[in-house]
């Protein structure tokens, strides 16, 4: 008989298949249960598993290099064979402890080794800033690089996945494990390499990318029940040389890192694969589009729904787009086509302002995340919205794309037969983490305790005011010499924060979407004397602000938000980034009744505080405060609903696509 590609094996015998979160009684059950598992004494039971880790400490650090190495091959041999019990866990987390101290001089403290034993069972770690889940994750990885399945270390951006497989390969050579990484660019041999080393460090996009190319190259082949055949018989059905073309392995384990921003933030961003389509029709259409847009008024042509950003056109908007578009033909003659358009274009003008969700780069629209304030290069906006905004902007338009293969991130990353993780803001998530990924959390202690002064929000009437009380509050704070980090929650936010700080004399850097090219050496110097940085939310997640020299002595670092986020757990994140490791540090937010946030979600409510407030600077009292937390609890209902729709867009899709082929076979 023929041999077999072991890696097509991997790819095939293990064809994932996501499981569904349950819905009616069964969701209600779910619910129930988790609310049932979260009273497990899991912390409990992960530091006292620590500690026997830890007493094992004098049994390791006597052994030589060679024996320490010896002993990793003897325990990589014995879960390979899937017959290590809790006892070698134990042993296993020791000697990767060692190994850790030998190599980088860093021997993992207690919280960290349990925060490890809870990722290696299936849980996700809420770590504190600067508690080091970096080093964290390489215990669970090396166990499961020893089963011989592959795990796939997710991280937020292709610098981390490439900067951290760099830093901990001696460590996972020493261990007996391989180490690669992907990042964008690479080829699909490379890519391959790569994903066949024990541990992978990749981002979302790309593995979740790399798993919709091998289902294309399947798919094209006849199935997969002609590629199993073709694998056996070659020539059977078509597919000689298949393992040549898949990328991966099979979805075995999943750590990922920011657990909660890869799994709920972006789960409602499907990854599409596409193909530019040759449509010049409808290139023109979106600039025509834009034109009608322009020439119709709010109030008299269209509604404006601002919490489920809505477009509605009236009867008198659809007559006169209808009388504008009457000469130029083709799409604009069918009704439906022709709002549809108008619809998006208003959208455009509307929702979507340069400097808050895109910039403008190099002549293209590139969309900013909200989330971490990065740019996107790689995405676009779906269903001709990017086109619209393009025409808005008077850009070129780019080509309209069909879509090859699309895939949500939740369903992704059910597909894993192992889904763990680690993250600073996890507990806030805690319920709709269990409900989709049947995942829970486990709030892991802070090695030290923390320092952080959270002192309460100062809510001002009006933006101008606010501005001028944190230009205010940053000269007092410069003068001491305290270093302050002022997040902002756009880029545009943060230009003219940096405006009023340059015409009041107080130097600083600013880390934006925009000018990022300095980000290391700024997020470097955050943290001495007299520093001021301003920052989008690309300080708020992932980054380790230290303290200069003398600094703790004047309070450590203060965070200022100018901005509440849509869900708090950004705003735990941005400040997080003070008192990190025992530091001294204080935050304190900023806001104002004119921000986007109170707007949005509380109109009403927003109305009532301006008209209690009246001509006054600032808005004090419980009622202040209480807006912005009634408002932050609606935001996150409506982001948790619009994303169970696109779990339900993704079961739909499922079964309708699944009906198609089996009346195509």
């Amino acid at each position: 008989m023929t041999s077999i590609p072991s890696a097509t094996w991997r790819v095939l015998a293990q064809y994932p298949k996501a499981e569904r979160p349950p819905t009616g009684l069964d969701a209600a059950w779910r619910g129930f249960t988790g609310h049932i598992a979260r009273l497990a004494p899991r912390r409990a039971l992960y530091m006292r598993r620590a500690g026997a880790v830890l007493a094992l400490e004098k049994q390791f650090a006597t052994l030589s290099d060679a024996r320490l190495h010896e002993q990793a091959l003897d325990l990589r041999a014995l879960f390979r064979r899937g017959r290590e019990t809790r006892a070698d866990i134990l042993r296993a987390y020791a000697l990767v402890r060692e190994t850790a101290f030998r190599e980088l001089g860093e021997k993992p403290y207690r919280v960290q080794v349990a925060g490890a034993l809870a990722i290696e069972a299936g849980c996700i770690a809420e770590m504190a800033t600067g508690e080091g889940k970096t080093l964290t994750a390489t215990m669970p990885a090396v166990i499961a690089g020893w089963r011989g399945r592959g795990c796939h270390i997710i991280t937020v951006n292709d610098y981390l996945a490439r900067r951290d497989a760099e830093w901990m390969c001696e460590l996972y050579r020493r261990c007996a494990v391989t180490v690669a990484h992907v990042q964008a660019g690479m080829s699909p041999p490379e890519r391959r390499a790569a994903y066949a080393a024990d541990i992978t460090y990749c981002t979302n996009k790309e593995v979740a990318a790399d798993f919709l190319r091998d289902q294309i190259v399947i798919n094209r082949i006849g199935g997969l029940i002609s590629t199993r055949l073709s694998a056996v018989a070659p020539g059977a059905g078509g597919a000689e040389g298949i393992a040549d073309h898949l990328m991966l392995r099979g979805l075995a384990h999943a750590i990922v890192d920011e657990a909660d921003s890869v799994l709920i933030d972006e789960a409602v961003t499907p990854l599409i694969i596409s193909s530019t389509g040759a449509d010049e029709e409808r290139v023109d259409a979106y600039q025509q589009a834009a034109e009608i847009a322009a020439g119709l008024d709010e109030g008299e042509h269209y509604r404006v729904d601002h919490r489920h950003r809505e477009i509605t056109l009236t009867e008198a908007g659809a007559e006169r787009a209808r009388l504008m578009s009457e000469p130029l033909g083709g799409l604009w003659t069918g009704r439906r086509r022709r709002e549809e358009l108008v619809n998006q274009a208003i959208s455009a003008r509307v929702f979507y302002q340069r400097g808050r969700q895109y910039v403008v780069h190099e002549g293209k629209v590139v969309i900013v995340d909200d989330f971490t304030g990065r740019l996107m290069p790689d995405r676009s906006w779906r269903d001709g919205l990017h086109q619209a905004v393009e025409a808005k902007e008077l850009l070129e338009i780019t080509p309209f794309k069909d879509t090859q293969a699309r895939i949500s991130f939740q369903r992704f990353f059910r597909m894993y037969r192992r889904l763990s993780g680690m993250t600073g803001t996890a507990a806030e998530a805690r319920q709709e983490l269990w409900k989709t990924y049947r995942v829970p959390v486990v709030v892991i202690p802070t090695n030290r305790s923390v320092q952080r002064r959270q002192r309460p929000d100062r809510v001002f009437t009006t933006e101008d005011r606010k501005w001028g009380a944190i230009v205010e509050e940053v000269g007092a704070l410069h003068e001491r010499g305290v270093p302050v980090l002022i997040g902002a929650r756009t880029v545009r936010a943060s230009e003219i924060l940096s405006e009023l700080l340059e015409a009041d004399g107080i130097r600083h850097q600013v880390l934006n979407a925009v000018r990022h090219a300095e980000e290391a050496q700024i997020i470097a110097g955050a943290g001495v004397r007299g520093a001021v940085t301003v920052a989008t939310n690309m300080a708020g997640r992932g980054t380790d602000i230290r303290l200069g020299k003398g600094v703790a002595e004047l309070g450590g670092l203060h965070v200022i938000a100018t901005e509440r986020h849509d869900d708090g757990r950004v705003d735990r994140q941005l400040f997080g980034r003070a008192g990190r490791q025992g530091d001294p540090g204080e935050a304190r937010a900023f806001v104002s009744l004119e921000d986007e946030l109170p707007v949005r979600f509380a109109p009403r409510f927003t109305r009532l505080v301006c008209g209690v407030s009246g001509s006054r600077a600032e808005a004090s009292g419980l009622m202040a405060r209480s807006l912005f937390m009634i408002a932050q609890r609606r935001a996150q209902w409506y982001a948790a609903r619009s994303r169970r729709a696109v779990r339900r867009a993704d079961d739909w899709l499922e079964d309708a696509l699944g009906f198609a082929g089996s009346e195509a076979s």
